[in-house]
Order: C-alpha cells, then sequence, then structure tokens
C-alpha cells in the first residue's frame, strides 16, 4: 500500500487527499496539521461564508486575475476549471450560488458546509488527520521520504505540500534545493491621512479608476473609503498586481483616483453646462454625479477653493477645472498598508520554474508535490486563490492514484 503524507490540514491539503482516495481507495493518506484545529482560513474565508470559486467559465479569462500563476495556471484551468469545482461540491451535497458580483458561496451561506463536507469525506474514506503535528525536516531517502514531526517520524512513498503561506515550511523547501521568492503582501488596503476623506469611513463609490503615479499600475472597479483610508475591489486588485512594485517603494506612493472613471474633459463639461442650466442654486447643495455622495461632493468642492455660499454662476473657469480634477484625477500619498490579518495573502512561494504543472509535481524531486499557497501563485479577492487550490489539488491527486493503477494494470 502506498502511503501518502500531505503537509497541511487547509483547503489544498483535503481537496488532495479526498479525490486521491477516492480515485484510488488503496492509497493510505495521512493529513499533518501543525495546529490543533484544520480548515480555519476556510472558517473565515468569505467573511464566514466561504468564497469558494468565481463565476468565470473561460480559462483564458480566469488566469487575468492571478498576478503571479497567469502563464502556468492556463493548463491546469483546461482539466479542472470553475464549472468543475460547481459539479463536484453539487455531487457531495453542497450546491453552490452565484451572487451578483460573480462570487461563488455554498447555498447554505456559511464556511461550515464546505468544512463539513470535507470533514465527512476524510471520514468515511479513512484519510487520517493528525493535529498538533508540525513538520520539522523533509529528508529523501532513497525512494521513500522521511517527514519529522516533535511527535513521531513518518515514512511515505510521496510527499504532499499544502501548508500555504507558511514561513516554516518555506524553509522546509529550500532544504529540499527549492528556490522560494521572499513572500511579500498582496492583498491590502493603501493607508491614507487626507482632509478630503478623513471622517468619511463607509463611502463607496461603484467605479473607480485608481493608478499608481509613475508605474503603469491601474485598476478599475468599486472604492470603499476606510477608517485607514482607501479599499475596495479596485485598490485590493492593484495592491495584488503591484505586490513588489509597492514592496520596493516601502508602501509610500502617491495613488491617482477618477472617482467617475470618465475622462477630465467631459466631467469638466458637465460642470460647465451646469453653470449655464441651474447658474443660482449653490454647488455645495447637491452632487451632479448619482456616483458621488453628498458628503464625498462637499469635500471636493470645498478643496476646489469654491465656498458654501457660491452659486454656479458664481464660479470661474479655474475654480470648474479643479473641481474636475477632483473628481477624475485626485492624488492622495499612501503611507503604509493594512492587511487582512484573517484572510492574509501573499506573493511568494516556491519558485513556479521548478513545478511540472501537469500534476505540480517537483521538477527537483519525484514523488514531491506542491499545491495552494505554498507556491508563489495568488490572485485578487473572489474566490481565485480557492480554485488555484482546487484545481491543484485535483491534478495532484490524479498523480497520486494514477501510478498505483498502472500497477494494478500491469498485473491483472
Amino acid at each position: 500500500m502506498k502511503k501518502i503524507i500531505i503537509i497541511g490540514g487547509g483547503a489544498a491539503g483535503y481537496f488532495t487527499a479526498i479525490n486521491a482516495k477516492e480515485q484510488q481507495p488503496d492509497l493510505d493518506i495521512t493529513i499533518l496539521e501543525k495546529g490543533k484545529d484544520v480548515l480555519q482560513k476556510v472558517k473565515i474565508s468569505g467573511g464566514g461564508r466561504c468564497n469558494v470559486t468565481h463565476a468565470c467559465f473561460e480559462p483564458k479569462e480566469l488566469v487575468k486575475f492571478y498576478p503571479r500563476g497567469e502563464k502556468e495556471l492556463l493548463g491546469p484551468f483546461h482539466k479542472f476549471m470553475t464549472g468543475d469545482t460547481f459539479e463536484w461540491f453539487d455531487d457531495r451535497g453542497v450546491p453552490l450560488k452565484i451572487e451578483a458580483d460573480n462570487r461563488v458561496f455554498p447555498e447554505a451561506n456559511t464556511s461550515q458546509a464546505i468544512i463539513d463536507c470535507f470533514q465527512k469525506a476524510v471520514d468515511i474514506l479513512g484519510v487520517k488527520v493528525l493535529t498538533n503535528h508540525g513538520v520539522n525536516a523533509i529528508i529523501q531517502q532513497e525512494k521513500k521520504w522521511i517527514v519529522q514531526t516533535k511527535n513521531k517520524n513518518f515514512e511515505a512513498d510521496k510527499v504532499v505540500i499544502a501548508a500555504g503561506s507558511s514561513k516554516k515550511v518555506w524553509e522546509l523547501c529550500t532544504t529540499l534545493n527549492h528556490t522560494v521568492i521572499a513572500p511579500v503582501p498582496s492583498l491590502f488596503t493603501f493607508n491614507i491621512n487626507d482632509k478630503r476623506i478623513v471622517d468619511l469611513l463607509g463611502i463607496a463609490v461603484p467605479n473607480a479608476t485608481v493608478n499608481i503615479v509613475g508605474t503603469k499600475l491601474e485598476a478599475s472597479g468599486p472604492l470603499l473609503i476606510t477608517h485607514w483610508g482607501m479599499s475596495g475591489p479596485a485598490v485590493l486588485k492593484l495592491s495584488a498586481f503591484g505586490a513588489r512594485i509597492l514592496a520596493d517603494k516601502k508602501y509610500q506612493y502617491n495613488v491617482e483616483v477618477n472617482w467617475l472613471s470618465r475622462p477630465t474633459d467631459k466631467v469638466l463639461n458637465v460642470l460647465l453646462n451646469l453653470k449655464k442650466k441651474e447658474p443660482r442654486k449653490t454647488v455645495i447643495l447637491k452632487s451632479p454625479f448619482a456616483e458621488i455622495s453628498k458628503r464625498l461632493w462637499e469635500r471636493f468642492v470645498l478643496f476646489s477653493d469654491i465656498s458654501k455660499t457660491q452659486n454656479w454662476a458664481d464660479l470661474n473657469n479655474n475654480q470648474l477645472e479643479k473641481l474636475a480634477k477632483q473628481l477624475t484625477k485626485g492624488v492622495y500619498n499612501a503611507n503604509g498598508r493594512t492587511t487582512f490579518k484573517d484572510e492574509f495573502v501573499t506573493a511568494g512561494g516556491v519558485d513556479l520554474k521548478e513545478i511540472n504543472f501537469k500534476n505540480f509535481e517537483s521538477k527537483l524531486h519525484k514523488n514531491l508535490f506542491f499545491v495552494g499557497e505554498v507556491l508563489n501563485i495568488d490572485a485578487v479577492t473572489g474566490g481565485f486563490n480557492f480554485q488555484n487550490a482546487w484545481t491543484g489539488g485535483y491534478l495532484c491527486a490524479q498523480a497520486l492514484a494514477e501510478e498505483l493503477k498502472s500497477l494494478r494494470k500491469r498485473y491483472d
């Protein structure tokens, strides 16, 4: 009986174990988890609802959401895609639903549905799950692997590293001569202390365009003003694609925001028309743009050197141009970042050049596999990181089961 050790009791580890055991029941599979609990990231993801995947069903479109891993995941996504994820969970009594923003959650609306599904599967299949088994060493010994923990040593025919973004596990990977790209935060809010947005916590616009001044980094989407500065999908996407550039800048840079995602000249034309059509109305009293709330509009007006009492007819061209630029080319100084402590995502991990993406096996060592966030793969927010775990876990599971299937055919 082939023995498989999976390091990491998270989504990728469980998914690999379940699929391998389902395809080949004779495998002896043990999951080693360093903590006392398993599937903790699944539990807290998506605000406790678990953002399982994203409703993007074309591999060429899906890979565009991965700042690191776009090229490497194209082939795997042709073999196990988001549609396969829907089918996989539905077959196990956990139907999924697509929300308005294309994020996908369990219909039960709780991450416990996913956790219960996984726990039930490993119990039925006889997958052993050992908690408080942090791995101290991984040693190749002839055709076997020795996995050392503080509790005991395990001998295995194959090892799967699925421990996520773990500094300790990355250190173990380097002892196996694998290159680890130094991790930096991937999803974070921009810390901005600016009088134009201070005390406007919770105000959002539906479609802003944000860019990092002096770079080609740009992203569009909903933008949210937070206690720390700016967040929302537009900012998080920008932080993911700019993770390394922004780290090199020590998180000090200028952000240009087009709150309307419209050209400055077109916005200026709207303002000029208001001056003609509504000359006697007080400028600060009402935002002419549905996307801009009254409180945010008031800030932009005051920071364009327009007083609280001025009517549209009172404005000169310089004031109108300043207002148009506040709306479309406002520059804000970012100084620092705030990460999501519970759902922390990093850019970094095992170098993708050292992985065979047909089966997620190491190119340096036969029978050593890597799945999930331990690899230098990360995505924007929206269920994409989980899809990477499902796809990698499934293809790895096929490889784990295939050898035993081949041996059986040979002797039948």
